[in-house]
């Protein structure tokens, strides 16, 4: 049974104290089409959002992915838009021709089908007949752009926040490695949230964007639907491929392919993994259907999540030579622009599990893995100097890699766990402090461990597994020789784990109450088991620690001013000592005199001030903790994070990579790199009756020189229209 969880109110009290602090970073984006792309390959994006004005840069986490800014479509009123209709009508004329230096300005492209190395987004197919001039390319481009605005815009859109529209292209280098990123809309006044971002490995294709969907009336629901004709519902493609996609409500989509006999594919959808909350609805994400037919319609295989985790995954091993349909759709039929989906199929290497879970920190580890498709593949545990906490590793056959899949490393002492010792009477006996390594062998399999305790001492029993991305649903408990039960727990919240929505993973502290043996008995709730029914089971005294998460996953801080982050402290087996906070080596310009978060509490603000005007370009700022803790001292990373909310009450803090910061003029305008001819006596109306004030006259020029400098006006449409104003101003 999934379970959904709600930060407990100290946590709800970050979002309180922050509240100032959100507002002045509150650039966001809500999704990005497609969310990702091939090694090698060059293709347009799009990004959905608001407060975007000014956007002036679109950033991706990592190394071997850039961006480049193509165009922005912020929310235009009724006066702007009948101008741009105006000059649409103009440009249509034969006569009218554009500029140079438009010409050089207003390179356009369109959305590709196909996503692959090499491909150009703006190429066009050869035609017969002599090459149309420059001007005339402008002026196609520019009625293509203006006819793309309109038909973009949408007065009564389902999520507002989704309204403004940016467009950039984005170049993944052949090399880059694959997997996730994150990326982000950079403008002259903030930072956006970030998005994950793939980067894939076989050839992509992508649908049509959508365009930002119609609130639904109630009883008139059809007229919000999308309109798409029947030939848009199904493509055809070759495996392997990543399909990339956008589900409007109630619509199917599908994918025809040929497969061969005996070829094991492997199916995964992302979905929930592109935008892991949804706020308004239930449940809080994009619940993906995978159905798979045989080209008479007949249903092979069916798969709504793998696991605990909400996006399925199809393993399907091909029974004759013949056509394929796959097909998705959202659980409920619900559906909008947000709704982003990449399908990846083929004889793809996919890990189901590894075993163990994790190891001691710079000790040699043998890993077992299980899956599909991993004949010929490695799998190599983190680099021998890795750190303890959680790792990402992979198995690869030198041209594929596999999924990721997380890897504990830690610094007690470890073990495996010894069958069978599913009762006290067989109990496996260990040291504290020790973490053992097992699974679950058999259905309603328990492992019991043996510890010696003293009076008084207080022990812990801590498992890891949902954490990991194991499947097992622990339940542990904690008796005494003649077998009461001193302490259990079944389900233990993480405020860490942000992504996490079913808490699955045990922890208890408890506190003995005589001399004696003692046993730790662990099982999983639902009777399940099998090779993927993996652990790490920590038994100690307690170790207390610390972990930090902050918000927002940005600074934004105005010019010779300064701005603050909230950081929140997830306490560990009791620890509750003050905690110092500050920035680790801020750039020149950027100052912090740091905070101390109080004894047993969890909360604190952290401003940084700056000396700058402006900034260039964003640059990545670290936020570190230190305690003492006994006689050591401990010094940990905090986390960035956003907060986010899952269906309509449950809140999470989302992990992020990076924590940009960006100093900004609140005074910026963009720069007037147009310059217009002066007004022609013969476009200046004669005789027109003054009915403007000196205030409307003023708000009107800026609307004309705003979008001339933004090139949607040719000169001679906007000097009409000055010269046109001018003549209706009340002397």
């Amino acid at each position: 049974m999934s379970r959904f969880n709600r930060l407990p109110i100290l946590e709800l009290a970050i979002l309180v104290a922050a509240a100032s602090s959100v507002l002045a970073q509150n650039q966001y984006i809500g999704y990005v089409y497609p969310a990702g792309g091939r090694q090698g390959a060059t293709f347009p994006i799009r990004l959905g959002g608001y407060r975007l004005v000014n956007a002036s840069d679109v950033i991706v986490s990592g190394e071997g992915v850039s961006a480049r800014l193509i165009d922005y479509y912020r929310v235009w009123n009724n006066q702007e838009m009948t101008l741009l209709r105006q000059q649409l009508n103009e440009l249509r004329k034969k006569e009218t021709t554009v500029g140079d230096v438009m010409a050089a300005k207003m390179a356009w492209f369109e959305f590709p089908a196909t996503i692959g190395p090499g491909k150009n987004p703006g190429a066009k197919g050869a035609k017969d007949g002599p090459e149309p001039s420059e001007k005339e390319v402008a002026k196609q481009n520019l009625i293509k752009r203006i006819q793309m605005l309109l038909a973009e815009d949408e007065r009564n859109a389902a999520v507002p926040a989704h309204r403004e529209l940016v467009f950039a292209e984005v170049t993944v280098a052949p090399d880059a490695k694959p997997g996730r990123r994150e990326i982000r809309v950079i403008t002259k006044r903030g930072i956006s949230n970030a998005m994950p971002f793939y980067v894939g490995q076989v050839p992509e294709v992508a649908r049509k964007p959508m365009k930002t969907v119609r609130k639904p009336v109630l009883g008139k629901e059809y007229l919000a639907q999308r309109k798409r004709p029947p030939e848009e519902e199904e493509m055809r493609i070759t495996a392997p491929c990543t399909m990339n996609g956008q589900l409007a409500a109630g619509e199917v989509n599908r994918y025809r392919f040929p497969a061969s006999k005996g070829q094991r594919l492997v199916i995964t959808a992302k979905a929930r993994q592109l935008v892991p909350y949804v706020a308004d609805g239930v449940p809080g994400w994009f619940q993906a259907v995978l159905r798979l037919h045989d080209s008479g319609g007949k249903e092979l295989a069916y798969n709504d999540d793998f696991r605990f985790h909400p996006d399925p995954v199809i393993y399907f091993e091909v029974p004759a030579d013949g056509n394929y349909v796959l097909t998705i759709n959202e659980a409920l039929f619900r559906g909008r622009e947000s709704f982003v989906y990449r399908i990846s199929i083929g004889e793809l290497p996919f890990v189901t599990g590894i075993f163990p879970l994790g190891a001691c920190a710079g000790e040699p580890v043998k890993i077992e893995m299980n899956g599909w498709n991993l004949e010929k593949t490695t799998l190599a545990p983190p680099p021998k100097d890795a750190k303890p906490g959680h790792h990402l590793i992979a198995a690869t056959n030198g041209k594929l890699v596999s999924n990721y899949v997380p890897f504990a490393l830690d610094t007690l002492p470890e073990c495996l766990d010894a069958e069978s010792n599913d009762e006290p009477s067989k109990a496996q006996k260990v040291s504290l402090p020790i973490i053992v390594n097992g699974r679950a062998d058999r259905p309603g399999d328990w492992d019991v461990f043996e510890v010696e305790g003293k009076a008084g001492e207080t022990i812990v029993a801590e498992v890891d597994a949902r954490r990991l991305g194991s499947p097992f649903d622990s339940f542990v408990k904690v008796t005494g020789a003649d077998g009461k039960i001193i302490a259990l727990n079944d389900d233990h919240y993480d405020a860490a784990s942000g992504l996490n929505t079913d808490h699955a993973d045990s922890y208890l502290m408890v506190k003995l109450p005589a001399d004696g043996k003692y046993f730790i008995h662990l099982g999983d709730t639902r009777r399940h088991a099998g090779k993927e029914y993996t652990y790490r089971l920590r038994i100690s005294q307690p170790q207390p620690d610390f972990t930090l998460r902050l918000i927002p996953s940005r600074v934004v801080i105005r010019s010779k001013s300064s701005a603050s982050v909230t950081v929140f402290a997830i306490r560990r087996d009791g620890f509750n000592g003050p905690i110092k906070l500050n920035f680790r080596d801020l750039p020149e310009g950027l100052k912090s005199s740091g905070a101390m978060l109080a004894a047993n509490k969890e909360v604190v603000r952290l401003a940084v001030k700056t000396t700058l005007a402006d900034m260039e370009k964003p640059v990545n700022l670290t936020v570190v903790g230190s305690a003492t803790i006994g006689d050591v001292e401990v010094v940990h990373e905090a986390m960035p994070a956003e907060d986010r909310m899952q269906a309509f009450l449950w809140r999470h803090l989302q992990p992020a990579e990076d924590l940009p910061a960006l100093v900004y003029n609140p005074s910026y305008q963009p720069p007037a790199d147009r310059l217009r001819p002066p007004i022609r006596d013969e476009d200046r109306p004669k005789g027109v009756k003054r009915t403007l004030t000196k205030s409307s006259v003023a708000g009107r020029l800026r609307q004309i020189e705003d979008l001339y400098q933004q090139w949607f006006f040719t000169d001679e449409f906007a000097n009409r229209q000055i010269a046109s104003i001018e003549a209706r101003l009340i002397k």
